[in-house]
């Protein structure tokens, strides 16, 4: 499997997460606030904090955004473009969010897929800071009461990476066990998540959310995206027993390289290792577990 060099010695905690309590919900984000804001009031109406948000469809506008790049020194293994900031409106395709804390402030971490004003199709990492909702957005959320997705210091990669940490529970109406994970850097996306599972007893479950960077892609439809650097979505996942009972994550993503070529599709289980980071919420399905479908080493 493939494989980068990180300038940071490796975490030997390959996941980090909390355990939590959640809820799915819909909200509309309203125009004319800040994207970080407008989300923000979406979760408080609620009672939570943070938690993930799916996009799919709108306008934005002011819009900023980097995309991933090579770095030009050796204290990251890939950086960021310099910023781009569309004239007009924003026609948003899809696009994940996490919304947590930074600096003991709201701050989220999103990565989309849009067409711009002049009708070129990109995609990257959104700046809140600098970012509008320009018309009503439809959003599908999963809060998470009992753990927060904060900003802090990785000395692996040596970026300011969003990790869970446990967070004083609020008290928010929730249905479901929650895990907040980040999975660190160099192992597969589906293999890690089946091998929590089978840690945790967890017969399987849905994702949520899911924004970060995998080296390149490999899709089940045999597409490769050979870019190493790249800024990737989760759009929608599960992980069940598949044929034999093992445990099984079915993941469909989009992404745009370093070269700003953009992909979709369901990734190959096995083949696509984390480059940076991975966060996400895993909602644990509620049924009898069977440690013999766990795989083996």
């Amino acid at each position: 499997m493939r494989r980068i060099e990180q300038p940071g010695p490796p975490n030997p905690e390959r996941i980090q997460w909390v355990e939590a309590r959640g809820r799915a919900f819909s909200f509309t984000l309203e125009p004319g606030l800040p994207l970080l804001e407008a989300a923000r009031h979406g979760f408080a109406a609620e009672g939570f904090a943070g938690g993930t948000l799916n996009i799919r469809g709108g306008a934005l506008g002011p819009f900023a955004y980097v995309m991933p790049a090579l770095s030009k020194t050796t204290e990251h293994a890939a950086f960021y473009s310099d910023t781009f900031r569309p004239g007009g409106v924003t026609r948003l395709k899809l696009a994940t969010l996490t919304l947590g804390v930074r600096d003991g402030a709201p701050f989220f971490h999103c990565h989309g897929l849009w067409r711009e004003a002049d009708g070129r199709d990109n995609g990257g990492h959104m700046l809140p800071e600098e970012t509008v909702v320009a018309e009503p957005l439809a959003a599908e959320a999963f809060g998470i009461d009992g753990a927060v997705f904060a900003a802090e210091p990785d000395p692996e990669t040596n970026f300011k990476l969003f990790g869970p940490v446990p967070a004083e529970a609020r008290g928010a109406s929730t249905t479901s066990r929650a895990f907040a994970l980040r999975l660190r850097p160099n192992q597969d996306v589906a293999g890690a998540l089946e091998d929590f599972c089978c840690a945790h007893g967890i017969a399987g479950g849905r994702i949520h959310g899911g924004v970060g960077s995998t080296i390149g892609a490999r899709f089940v439809d045999d597409s490769i995206v050979e870019p190493f650097a790249t800024e990737l979505a989760i759009t929608s996942g599960m992980i069940a027993p598949g044929v034999g009972g093992a445990l099984e994550a079915a993941l469909d993503v989009a992404l745009v390289d370093y070269t700003g070529g953009l992909a979709q599709g369901r990734l190959v289980r096995g083949d696509n290792p984390v480059l940076m980071t991975m966060e996400l919420v895993l909602e644990a399905m509620e049924q009898d577990f069977v440690r013999q479908n766990c795989r083996v080493g």
